[in-house]
């Protein structure tokens, strides 16, 4: 297991709890669950980056190149367009559905792990 993937598995579990808990108290997307979509793109842009320097440096990803650098993309993606989403509905659910981010990005993340080692953690 990886500091990276530590890292982010406190950032997205954060997220969520945040998410869920405003979830519950707001009536429309709160400030805190925007602030947790941030603190995800802002880790996914430092993994992005601790990748790109780590394969400039010679080391290789054991699984496919494109498939690692799909994810890395995809993920950055997510918080991006969610929080695009729930600036258009202004709804309670807005905050259920940006939870979601932090479960997808987590998951992506742990198969990033698989793809750039080669195994599960």
């Amino acid at each position: 297991m990886t500091v990276m993937f530590l890292i982010g598995a406190i950032v997205c579990g954060l997220s969520v709890l945040v998410c869920w808990t405003m979830t519950a108290v707001r009536d429309h997307p709160a400030d805190s669950s925007i602030i947790s979509l941030a603190a995800i793109e802002l880790y996914l842009l430092a993994y992005a980056v601790y990748a790109g320097i780590r394969q400039l440096g010679g080391a290789s990803v054991a699984g496919e190149v494109w498939e690692f650098w799909g994810y890395i993309l995809t993920a950055l993606l997510l918080p991006v367009g969610v929080f695009i989403w729930a600036m258009i509905d202004k709804t309670r659910w807005s905050n259920l559905v940006m939870s979601f981010v932090g479960l997808v990005v987590f998951v992506m993340v742990y198969r990033l792990e698989e793809i750039w080692w080669g195994s599960a953690l």
